[in-house]
């Protein structure tokens, strides 16, 4: 584990990084992995407590896009649940698919990202969503950035081997949207930084 701050316009930015970020292998493989990340799990996308409100306002945009049963559920339920004190996700279909969930075929794919690429909504997904197989943990006012090495990821981590992808690399999109364009290039520099002192550990 290591530390990337950063200082700007008197925002001091603190984040713990878990040493598996640094080189590891991974670029999305849909057609491998179909989306099972949407379909798969205890319980739907976790979500920041004002991306609730978000998801209210972006579903008239997103029905559309839904399935049946998922609108029935939103009906009964709505888009998001509490699932533990001061913890909530978005509710899934028959404890299964997220209710935003979208097939292409057989592809598992998100209805809200299908919205923002059409220009219909300027909210891309929850920001876990974005950012996964990375997961967000609070740790007494700290971030803590941990990487969930999950077997239904295999494929990914297989491309990003053949590709040179890295999980950092991979993420820069959803890492800038969390913390910040300095910040990711701080984080960047500290990645090479600690993966010279990996390597020279190991020598």
């Amino acid at each position: 584990m290591f530390a990337v701050h950063q200082e700007e316009g008197g925002t001091d930015l603190h984040v713990l990084v878990s040493d598996d970020l640094v080189d590891a292998p991974f670029c999305c493989n849909l057609s491998a992995c179909r989306g099972a990340c949407c379909v798969q799990g205890d319980a739907g996308a976790p979500l920041e407590h004002d991306e609730c409100a978000r998801l209210e306002e972006i579903l008239p945009a997103v029905r559309r896009y839904l399935r049946p049963e998922a609108l029935s559920l939103i009906e009964e339920k709505g888009v998001w649940e509490e699932v533990g004190k001061g913890q909530y996700a978005t509710t899934c279909v028959d404890g299964a698919e997220c209710v935003f969930v979208t097939y292409d075929g057989r592809v598992a794919k998100c209805a809200i990202q299908k919205a923002h690429d059409e220009g219909r909504i300027d909210f891309p997904k929850p920001v876990s969503c974005h950012l996964f197989p990375v997961r967000v943990e609070s740790l007494g006012g700290l971030d803590s950035l941990n990487y969930e090495q999950v077997p239904l990821c295999s494929s990914a981590r297989g491309a990003g081997r053949r590709s040179g992808v890295t999980l950092s690399e991979f993420l820069r999109a959803p890492l800038i949207r969390k913390y910040g364009e300095p910040w990711y290039e701080a984080f960047r520099k500290a990645c090479a930084d600690r993966r010279e002192r990996l390597d020279s550990s190991r020598a």
